[in-house]
């Protein structure tokens, strides 16, 4: 399995990236590194997570997903040499002093994140959202000094825009601060807007890597949710009825054509079109059982043809 070049981090990661979203929440602990084992013995070394998560589930405050990992690593000798980490800083974890990009709060809060990941260096740290009252060069001053301290690899921002990553350049650009190198947006076969145009291009002409998350649309594009009716009982389904819809329908057929060309699943082929979809380094995706980390392998050596591709573009149009 070929591992991608992360736009100008120097680091090389897998074609897919683990979502660590579901440790501490849909999975516990024991799960957690069954399905953690599973996606490196395919061939898989890097996972993504947040100091937040899983704050939204009942009895977690954050930091679940963080200390499933670190437990995990620690379990593991050997371990953290072989995988690349992200882990992310700005979400609320419990009150106004313990989020956004303060220079106070990051400093804190990789703190927090390297005690319960059970490491000294994260390899991709990124702002989890824009915070309008910290100024770009407040927090870029922050990570240059977690740069400097080794506490961090390299920087990130997750759900910015092309303005803010522009803004953020020019003033790291004027101060000598540190530059984001790698973007995380919201992006699937459904949810294209957002990345495609402008911010697609800013990210390929300045050689910034691109890691997508909600990559399956919360578990639509797998084609399990055909109707409504087949979100009842479900966990996620409040997050995918906003799918079952004619265009949705037009996208999951899409996807089963290309799917049985290829005598594949729908997941995969969704997964195989954001690894082929230009300005991309890797998707991000979740796994709560074996298989699907089984199909992440069969997603990352799919080869779509440019028939393939413009039938999915088309049907998402």
């Amino acid at each position: 399995m070929d591992n991608r070049e992360l736009g100008k981090t120097g680091l090389k990661i897998s074609p897919i990236v683990f979502g660590g979203n579901v440790l501490g929440w849909t999975l516990d602990e024991a799960e957690s590194f069954r399905i953690l084992d599973a996606f490196i013995d395919h061939g898989f070394d890097t996972i993504d997570t947040a100091d937040v998560y899983s704050a939204w589930a009942d009895g977690n405050s954050g930091g679940e997903s963080e200390t499933v990992l670190g437990n995990w690593l620690s379990a593991r000798p050997g371990m953290r040499e072989k995988v690349k980490l992200f882990t992310k800083v700005g979400s609320d974890m419990g009150g106004e002093s313990k989020k956004g990009l303060s220079e106070r709060w990051i400093s804190t809060a990789i703190d927090d994140s390297l005690s319960r990941l059970k490491t000294d260096y994260v390899d991709l740290y990124f702002s989890h959202w824009p915070d309008p009252t910290a100024q770009h060069h407040e927090t870029l001053e922050a990570y240059d000094k977690l740069l400097k301290a080794g506490k961090i690899r390299a920087i990130g921002a997750s759900n910015y825009d092309a303005t803010m990553l522009e803004n953020a350049a020019q003033i790291a650009s004027d101060k000598g601060l540190p530059h984001y190198q790698v973007l995380q947006p919201e992006y699937n076969l459904y949810d294209r807007d957002t990345f495609e145009g402008e911010l697609r291009d800013y990210c390929i002409a300045n050689n910034i890597g691109v890691v997508t998350y909600f990559s399956l649309a919360s578990g639509f594009l797998s084609g399990k949710y055909r109707s409504k009716a087949d979100l009842e009982g479900r966990q996620r389904g409040g997050m995918v009825e906003k799918y079952v819809n004619d265009r949705g329908m037009k996208i999951i057929e899409a996807l089963t054509d290309v799917a049985d060309k290829h005598s594949a699943a729908p997941a995969e082929v969704a997964l195989a079109w954001i690894i082929n979809s230009d300005g991309v380094t890797a998707p991000i995706a979740s796994a709560t059982k074996v298989s699907q980390v089984e199909s992440f392998a069969k997603a990352a050596e799919l080869v779509l043809t440019e028939e393939d591709m413009a039938h999915l573009n088309d049907a998402g149009n």
